[in-house]
């Protein structure tokens, strides 16, 4: 099957799954759409760091479509993990610094500027996250989705530095 032809059922099942799909707390009109303000943003702080998520729609830990924001503070990036499911990132202001290996060095870490993308692949370790400014990005993946830590002893979110 060609690639475009994947591209397209594939978006179609995304828009029938966001059908079923729901941001709690958001205003649903006659028509099934919900419009979000800034200001109408649930953030939730996951970190001791100051990591901060909102989920604005659908929910990363049940089936179907899902978008979160995540805001991270400077110098704040995520341990390495993985997650069982393809996930797509776009950087919505600053800079975010990724890397694609288990080491947690931020040097080797590469710069994605406020409207670059990224997708991380189902099964692959990185780590993310801002270093001199705050950096905001928007998630998008499909649930129930699970993340797993390289490093039994390093999880969540820290002051990255090399561990191997």
């Amino acid at each position: 099957m060609p690639r475009r032809t994947i591209g397209i059922a594939f978006a179609a099942g995304l828009a029938l799954l966001a059908c079923f799909a729901f941001r709690a707390g958001a205003d649903t009109d006659a028509q099934g759409f919900i419009r979000l303000a800034p200001d109408e943003l649930q953030w939730k702080t996951v970190s001791d760091n100051g990591v901060k998520s909102a989920v604005l729609f659908g929910d990363p830990s049940k089936p179907g479509l899902y978008v979160v924001r995540n805001i991270f503070p400077p110098g704040i990036m995520s341990m390495p993990h993985f997650h069982d499911h393809d996930r797509t990132v776009v950087v919505i202001k600053g800079t975010w610094y990724t890397g694609t290996s288990r080491d947690w060095d931020p040097d080797r870490t590469v710069a994605i500027k406020a409207g670059g993308f990224m997708m991380h692949p189902a099964g692959a370790v990185h780590y993310d996250g801002a270093k001199d400014e705050e950096a905001i990005v928007q998630i998008t993946g499909m649930g129930p989705v699970s993340t797993v830590f390289a490093h039994p002893d390093y999880k969540g979110f820290g002051r990255p530095h090399k561990l191997d």
